[in-house]
């Protein structure tokens, strides 16, 4: 069996031109210019609109709020990087030497800006909105089936903003603490602090996520749901 015929397989998608997909799976520590992160851009857009395209169809009673929170927690980097997983990308990602070391493969980040870029292949390949659709539908599965049954849905921040809004306290401040790592595998570190509370520590491979992991962090201590 050829090198990516099981991945494509697993796509659902069969590359007529398969550099495509190995450029999706070459990531900048290979190489500055020659990567995936073009494809991760592209990707992204056409992930955002059909994830769109399918809340506004299957969800026609729900305000735009909603809609828009249902899409950012089926896009955030977490979702993308499970689909990664079952699709084993891991596997098949073209890392330099320092991510290999590091565990890059395993990494939700790069699994997630894969299965962007993976799909800004397809469609370069295809040039079709219809094949990214049909294999994201496919890559998503279940997910999509049980969005009715989630919770608000709600990031750590919105959550935590709301409830201090609703007892009319100030707002949290976010501070970035610390940032540790090179260019392409960075740590933040970030305190939140909101009034009567002691302030906690939050940390990611971004300044959001960190953010988002102060923000839970406070929500515990808050004891807020």
């Amino acid at each position: 069996m050829l090198p990516h015929t099981r991945l494509m397989q697993a796509l659902g998608y069969t590359f007529e031109d398969e550099k495509h997909l190995k450029l999706a799976l070459t990531h900048r520590s290979i190489s500055g210019n020659h990567n995936n992160e073009r494809l991760e851009f592209l990707g992204d857009a056409i992930l955002g609109m059909i994830i769109a395209d399918y809340l506004y169809l299957h969800f026609p009673q729900e305000k735009e709020g909603r809609l828009t929170r249902l899409r950012a927690n089926l896009v955030k980097q977490e979702s993308l990087a499970e689909i990664g997983r079952t699709l084993k990308l891991g596997d098949y990602l073209n890392l330099g030497a320092g991510e290999l070391k590091s565990g890059g493969f395993r990494r939700d980040s790069i699994l997630a800006d894969t299965v962007e870029a993976i799909l800004g292949a397809i469609y370069l390949d295809s040039a079709s909105i219809d094949a990214c659709k049909s294999c994201l539908l496919k890559w998503y599965g279940s997910r999509l089936q049980t969005i009715t049954t989630e919770p608000t849905l709600k990031d750590p921040k919105s959550r935590l903003q709301e409830h201090l809004q609703s007892h009319h306290l100030p707002l949290p401040v976010y501070t970035v603490t610390a940032v540790f790592g090179e260019d392409h595998n960075q740590t933040f570190h970030v305190q939140c602090q909101v009034e009567n509370a002691l302030p906690v520590q939050g940390s990611g491979n971004s300044r959001r996520y960190a953010e988002q992991a102060a923000a839970t962090a406070l929500l515990t201590q808050l004891d807020i749901k």
